[in-house]
C-alpha cells in the first residue's frame, strides 16, 4: 500500500488566515479530503483535528504544515510532537515555510531526517537562548534602574492624617479595627501595617 499525504492546518481566532494555509497546502499538492484543520483559541489547545490525524498517520505516509508553530506553542512541545510523527510514527513531515524540514530521502548518503532533525534542534537553542538572553536583559535593567532608586509594585499608599486619630482610639479599645479601616476606605491588614510601622 502506498503512502497517504495529509495536511494540518490550525488558526487560532487571533489569526483566522486558515485560506492561507489551505493555499500552500493545495500547491503540494495534497487533496481537500485530507486536510485536518483545527480553529483554536491561544488558551485552548486540545486541537481534536490534530489528534484524529495522528491516529490515521502509518509509517512512511506525509504530513504537511505551512510552517512549524503549526505544531505546537513553543519549542518544547513542537520537538516533542516531531519526535512522535518521525520516530514513534515513523512518518514524515514536510514544512512548506522551511525546505531544510523535509524528512523525505534527500539522497544517497543524507538522510532527510538527520537534516530536518539537526535543523529543528538548532531552531530550538536558538529560541531558547533568546529567551534566557530576554530574562538576562530584564533583570539586568532591573537591577540598573534599582540602583537609579526606581521602586517597582504599586505605590505605596499615603498615610492620611485621619489614620493618627484612628489608631489611638484603636489602642484605647474604643473602635475595632475593621471599622478604622473601613473609615480609612483600605484593607484591615493595611491598617495594621500602618500601625506597626508607626510604631517602629
Amino acid at each position: 500500500m502506498g503512502s497517504t499525504t495529509f495536511g494540518y492546518v490550525r488558526v487560532s481566532t487571533k489569526e483566522q488566515c486558515e485560506e492561507r494555509q489551505l493555499i500552500a497546502l493545495r500547491g503540494f499538492p495534497v487533496s481537500d479530503n485530507k486536510i485536518f484543520m483545527d480553529k483554536l483559541s491561544g488558551k485552548d489547545f486540545n486541537r481534536p483535528q490534530y489528534q484524529k490525524l495522528l491516529r490515521k498517520l502509518r509509517a512512511g505516509d506525509i504530513m504537511v504544515i505551512k510552517s512549524i508553530d503549526r505544531l505546537g506553542r513553543n519549542y518544547e512541545e513542537i520537538l516533542d510532537q516531531w519526535r512522535i510523527i518521525t520516530k514513534e510514527k515513523r512518518a514524515n513531515i514536510v514544512v512548506l515555510d522551511m525546505p531544510l524540514l523535509d524528512t523525505r530521502q534527500t539522497g544517497k548518503d543524507l538522510t532527510g531526517t538527520f537534516v530536518a532533525d539537526l535543523v529543528l534542534q538548532i531552531l530550538s537553542y536558538v529560541a531558547q537562548t533568546e529567551r534566557e538572553n530576554i530574562r538576562q536583559r530584564q533583570m539586568e535593567g532591573i537591577a540598573a534602574a534599582r540602583m537609579r532608586g526606581v521602586q517597582f509594585g504599586r505605590p505605596r499608599k499615603q498615610v492620611p492624617e485621619e489614620f493618627f486619630l484612628l489608631k489611638e482610639q484603636w489602642k484605647k479599645g474604643k473602635i475595632a479595627s475593621r471599622q478604622a479601616a473601613g473609615k480609612l476606605h483600605i484593607a484591615q491588614d493595611t491598617f495594621l501595617r500602618w500601625v506597626h510601622e508607626s510604631e517602629v
